[in-house]
């Protein structure tokens, strides 16, 4: 199907993917292109703003996952879709 929930799922998987290298292209290619000889302490604060983005995809993209998981686990339970596909 073409507007399930799973394509949906897949979707804001991959929006979150690429607003976090959007993020991260726009902290590293200004700092590149202005200072490529920069002091260790800029560096380091672009090192951790990357890291910072990096967490919170990963946090974003958990809780993506847990909410369709229970909004899957609820479809099932009502008769919907299954969580786990059964064997015939």
């Amino acid at each position: 199907m073409c507007f399930s929930l799973e394509w949906f799922k897949q979707l804001l998987i991959l929006l979150v993917i690429v607003c976090a290298i959007i993020g991260i292209l726009k902290i590293l290619l200004p700092y590149v292109l202005s200072k490529l000889g920069a002091e260790a302490s800029e560096g380091v604060n672009i090192i951790l703003a990357v890291v910072r983005i990096i967490i919170w995809a990963i946090i974003v993209l958990f809780v993506i996952y847990v909410c369709f998981a229970l909004i899957q686990c609820l479809m099932s339970y009502g008769g919907g879709m299954p969580l786990f596909p059964r064997g015939r």
